[in-house]
């Protein structure tokens, strides 16, 4: 069936800042789709042209200025095609997140976004004003209408469009990824279609910012909740949605549906993506992590390795006077099956001068944890060393269950500047690495069976000092992911000292967590902006 009106979701990585080289890549996918496509309307994410967040930039004149210029570009740029981008735009004295609709030259309107989040890792209020009236334009005849994000997540602004006439109604966003994310935009769009009776084309952002990483997923719903198609997770592409007039109305063709991937290929790809975008858009030339024999730093350099090519990754076994020849193997065996750079660089005499050096300041006084520290430690100098030398980023190998209760040391193995498991749980780290062996086993199992441990005293395993991983990951998601109480824990049936343990561990450890390098965010709520708690404070919820 030949289609009276073809709309193209341009489903971009739009980078923060690169205002130029946003609106060339605009102008490039709108000419795309309309010579090879046939779109009659292509449409970008929320504030395509400056890339999301842009923060504080949107303070700056000279920033917003620059958006001008890049408008203008876009406007006058395309003929052919109507198109729908998304950005920063100044009115009256007030600064609005707006989309505009521009066709041949011509500006078909302006939307304020109605709605803006304040949760979460949003920040709309701080920068933004609320926009109050709906936009709905002409193509082909037809009346098509837009939203923003947040708007789709609250009654009003489509049920204003449709009652101005829309017949269709776009939603262009930037909205990061997480567990079940998915599912929770099909039931909020599916509320905003019981509301306007009208189908919905869903436009989402693609790619890392920092800690956060947008899958994509664009989706159009047909006026009944059918959905017609979706673009792929955490893939660049331009996906058309066709429609036709049946009964005086447009009604929305099925078309490509790219499979939703399972929950944890979903949370892989996510952490590869992130840590994919951050160094590249950061212009590391790659990446070298601690290689320690163990399950943490395996999947870490696995993740890399995928991410950016064994070429650009560098593994550097650093071995004590406790490390076991286990491990000195593992670690190997884990790089060569990987292909990526290996080398090993002994610890022992910088620990030994460490020793003998503090030896007067610490006499009459038995070894404690800090012996343990001043061994990460050394291995973090080392490995700052060596990125200062060759310029390649240091990935922190650390997991959320670690972050979490801080079983970690400062400017030791928390040392570096991007940490891609910092938001993976150690029970999650289990299975991303039997999922990535499912294709060849590139993790030994050894390295997947072994009792975890730090290695930093004879005979040392991690259920010395913590919880069973899976006792301590299920108290943390109850409290740190869903909020719930110490007590709503403990009436799940989890031991009360346990618990208050647990919770006590993660409290007191935020001084530690405000100084790690950022990581991707994949789970309902990450440590770092968008879990913000004080260093200092008197509340005792344990």
């Amino acid at each position: 069936m030949v289609a009276d009106l073809r709309i193209v979701m341009a489903q971009h990585d739009m980078r923060v800042g690169d205002v130029v080289g946003n609106a060339d890549k605009v102008l490039a996918a709108a000419a795309d789709a309309r010579d090879r496509l046939a779109a009659d309307v292509v449409v970008f994410p929320e504030l395509s042209l400056t890339g999301y967040p842009p923060e504080d930039w949107l303070y700056r004149d000279d920033f917003i200025f620059s958006v001008g210029e890049a408008l203008a570009r876009v406007r006058d740029g395309v003929r052919g095609i109507t198109v729908v981008v998304g950005f920063p735009h100044r009115e009256g004295g007030k600064l609005y997140n707006s989309a505009a609709a521009f066709q041949d030259g011509s500006v078909l309107g302006i939307y304020h976004k109605h709605h803006l989040a304040n949760r979460s890792v949003f920040d709309d209020k701080r920068y933004f004003e609320s926009g109050a009236a709906p936009l709905v334009f002409p193509v082909k005849g037809h009346q098509l209408a837009v939203t923003i994000c947040e708007d789709l997540w609250h009654p009003g602004p489509a049920r204003w469009a449709a009652d101005e006439g829309a017949e269709l109604i776009i939603n262009i966003n930037a909205s990061p990824y997480h567990e079940g994310k998915f599912e929770e935009r099909r039931a909020v769009i599916l509320a905003r279609q019981r509301e306007a009776r009208l189908p919905m084309v869903y436009v989402n952002l693609v790619g890392g910012q920092d800690e956060v990483v947008y899958d994509g997923a664009s989706c159009a719903f047909a006026a009944d909740g059918t959905l017609c198609v979706r673009g792929a997770c955490f893939e660049d592409d331009l996906y058309p949605v066709d429609c036709v007039v049946e009964d005086g109305r447009l009604s929305m063709l099925a078309g490509d549906v790219a499979p939703l991937p399972e929950p944890d290929q979903l949370l892989y790809a996510g952490v590869v993506r992130g840590l994919r975008d951050y160094v590249r858009k950061n212009g590391f030339p790659g990446v070298l992590l601690g290689m320690s024999g163990g399950i943490d730093s395996a999947l870490a350099a696995a993740v890399a390795a995928d991410a950016l090519g064994p070429e650009q990754v560098h593994a550097v076994m650093m071995p004590s006077r406790y490390t076991s020849d286990d491990s000195l193997a593992d670690a190997e065996d884990c790089a060569r099956r990987l292909g990526i750079r290996y080398s090993s660089i002994s610890i022992d005499e910088p620990f030994q001068a460490f020793l003998d050096t503090l030896a007067p300041a610490f006499a009459g006084r038995e070894p404690d944890v800090t012996e343990e520290n001043l061994q990460s430690r050394a291995r973090g100098a080392v490995l700052m060393a060596l990125s200062n030398k060759f310029g390649e980023l240091v990935l922190a190998t650390g997991n959320k269950s670690e972050y979490a209760v801080g079983y970690a040391t400062l400017y030791g193995d928390m040392c570096g500047g991007f940490a891609p498991l910092k938001d993976v749980y150690k029970t999650a780290v289990v299975r991303l690495c039997e999922l990535r062996n499912r294709d060849g086993e590139v993790i030994p199992q050894r390295i997947i069976d072994k009792p975890p441990s730090a290695e930093l005293r004879p005979d040392q395993q991690d259920s010395d000092s913590l919880p069973p991983y899976a006792t301590l990951d299920a108290i943390l998601q109850h409290y740190v992911d869903l909020d719930r109480s110490v007590a709503q824990i403990v009436a799940d049936g989890h031991d009360e000292e346990v618990v208050r343990r647990v919770v006590g561990l993660l409290h007191r450890n935020e001084y530690k967590r405000r100084q790690s390098a950022p990581g991707v965010k994949i789970t309902r709520k990450a440590f770092g902006r968008e879990r913000r708690f004080p260093i200092t404070s008197g509340y005792r919820s344990w």
